[in-house]
């Protein structure tokens, strides 16, 4: 083989595993997630359904995009669940920003009609829609420092609590027609998610409480990204636990972040004793 034929080979070579080597990287990933969901899965007994949202690089180009909860996500889940036989309990790993009302409530009201136990575990967050989704299990296990937060609607980019408040500081004839639209729009979200809230957490107290509880999540009480600790859950009654399965941290190290931009976070990956690693 002349130099010219051998460059050329190389050449191809080299764009067939630039083609091929993003695809092979996902299947090992996928597969190194299936086999840790099947080792959660044997040691709890459960099926395990992961609901996670985070960056990822996808296609060739490793574009990143960020995910949240739609209905692709809530047909998925929906379908676990009709999989899963009654007698099973089900495991689920939420980490959300939050995202489509609907789906939120299409899931947490299908895990709600589980007549088996449901566990939800918030390793990081579970925000806004990953909230309602968490009110519907029989226990929320949550990282000693991961968050919930509260389930208020949002119409486009505002808080419906704020639309509803501005009719309250501004004259009806001085507030434009589009804006009258949305508050009646937000008024209506307000009273069907704390609807719906009620509902979930009454499975987990007395009637009178879950309504107070589900007002105070829903009715714009905090700014929507208020973090709600493992305390202030537990203050509200909700049935919280600290007892995270390390198979769940070893599941989340396995969805990274896109490495589109340099890391900001770095250290030493394993675990130092007081006298060191």
């Amino acid at each position: 083989m002349n130099p010219s034929d051998l460059l050329n080979a190389l050449f191809w070579l080299f764009l067939i595993f630039t083609f091929l080597s993003p695809y092979l990287q996902r299947q090992a990933l996928e597969a190194a997630r299936t086999r840790q969901i099947l080792a959660l899965e044997k040691r709890r007994g459960s099926r395990v359904i992961t609901l996670i949202h985070r960056q990822e690089a996808i296609s060739l180009l490793g574009i990143p995009v960020v995910r949240y909860i739609d209905v692709d996500d809530s047909e998925e889940v929906l379908r676990a669940i009709r999989l899963t036989d009654p007698q099973v309990p089900i495991d689920l790993v939420l980490h959300t920003p939050g995202g489509l009302v609907l789906a939120a409530e299409q899931i947490a009201l299908a895990l709600l009609r589980h007549p088996a136990k449901v566990t939800v575990f918030v390793p990081h967050y579970a925000m806004s829609g990953g909230t309602l989704i968490a009110l519907a299990a029989d226990e929320i296990v949550m990282d000693e420092n991961a968050v919930l937060g509260p389930v208020d609607p949002q119409i486009g980019e505002y808080p419906a609590a704020s639309l509803l408040a501005l009719l309250q500081t501004k004259p009806v004839d001085k507030i434009e027609d589009a804006t009258l639209i949305k508050a009646d729009i937000a008024a209506k979200a307000m009273r069907q998610v704390a609807e719906v809230a009620e509902k979930l957490l009454a499975k987990h107290m007395d009637p009178e409480r879950a309504r107070t509880t589900a007002r105070l999540l829903s009715q714009g009480t905090w700014t929507h990204d208020y973090p709600i600790t493992v305390e202030e859950a537990r203050g509200l009654g909700l049935p919280v636990s600290t007892a995270m399965p390390r198979e769940v941290y070893a599941l989340m190290e396995l969805y990274p972040q896109t490495q589109m931009r340099r890391p900001s976070v770095q250290y030493v990956p394993m675990p130092y004793s007081r006298r060191g690693p």
